[in-house]
């Protein structure tokens, strides 16, 4: 037979209202009783409270106490994620925050289940950012966050070339000639035009000017569409218009983008600047015939 309830067994809550203090003797609740605080705890009414706000205006967040109760639940619910992720401890409140003003959490089945992933990929995001030294929106995208984190060159005690292979660098010949640098280009450009019928001092003129032009413009394809409609350009050298244009692209290089990987599309600077050597341009038939033809010829004077 079983004995009456006590007085104490009277004192227990019903299911589903808030605990009353000193409902439970033990300072637990009994298995089986469920202790809900507040009702946006349940995916419900978290998203009656979040329509609620919606339909309240911009400033309910601010001024609505249940929301400010909503708030420190989230800090607290999120609080070890954050630090999981090495992130601050109210991170995780701050992306609870955005994510519960979308509309995919207040139409979503679980609201607390979408802002639970929501705020977990923010933190990882923010981890990721901090140890890549970039924004978060940037550690969000995959070809980024693929990266390993930054790591500075004093963190390791290996040696360099063993800790990264792309700084190794090959024994010093003292035998190898040095590369060909953007002065010597010109000149040797200048001496090839000069051996193949043109002044030295219009091919010096000449070359002076396209060089000045390709600085400015910081690339091949931009400096030949302004030096091709440079009317000054062509009093310089005192050739004609196809002439002209006939040098440029023997200087620079063809702009056409399917001649941009041939020989032809590099031009001279360039390809002197790659290693070429002069006598495989001297082998270029149709370049020494180009060159010889555009040389400016001395005018004739016929005197009756």
């Amino acid at each position: 037979m079983r004995a009456p309830l006590s007085g104490q067994d009277h004192a227990l809550p019903r299911a589903g209202a808030p605990p009353r203090a000193g409902a439970y003797p033990s300072g637990e609740p009994i298995r089986g009783v469920v202790a809900v605080s507040h009702s946006f705890e349940t995916a419900i009414g978290l998203r009656r409270l979040l329509v609620r706000l919606r339909v309240s205006g911009p400033t309910a967040w601010e001024h609505d106490a249940e929301a400010h109760d909503l708030m420190l639940f989230a800090a607290r619910k999120y609080e070890a994620l954050a630090i999981k992720h090495r992130c601050d401890p109210t991170a995780g409140a701050a992306a609870a925050f955005e994510a519960m003003r979308t509309y995919a959490v207040r139409t979503a089945d679980d609201p607390w289940a979408v802002v639970t992933m929501a705020v977990k990929v923010t933190l990882i995001a923010e981890e990721r950012a901090d140890g890549l030294l970039c924004s978060v929106d940037q550690a969000r995208r995959p070809e980024i966050s693929r990266h390993h984190d930054v790591r500075r060159f004093c963190d390791t005690e290996a040696d360099l070339p063993s800790f990264l292979p792309a700084l190794t660098v090959g024994p010093f010949d003292p035998d190898e000639a040095p590369p060909t640098g953007a002065y010597e280009a010109v000149d040797a450009t200048i001496d090839l035009f000069t051996a193949l019928g043109w002044p030295r001092d219009t091919a010096t003129c000449a070359l002076d000017y396209i060089s000045a032009r390709l600085v400015e413009s910081g690339s091949r394809p931009k400096a030949h569409a302004a030096l091709r409609r440079d009317p000054t350009a062509r009093a310089l050298v005192d050739i004609g218009q196809e002439a002209w244009s006939t040098v440029l692209r023997i200087v620079l290089g063809n702009p056409n983008p399917d001649e941009a990987c041939t020989s032809d599309g590099h031009g001279v600077l360039l390809r002197l600047l790659i290693g070429h050597p002069m006598a495989e341009l001297l082998d270029d038939d149709l370049l020494v015939f180009e060159i010889s033809e555009t040389a400016p010829r001395p005018s004739v004077r016929i005197h009756a």
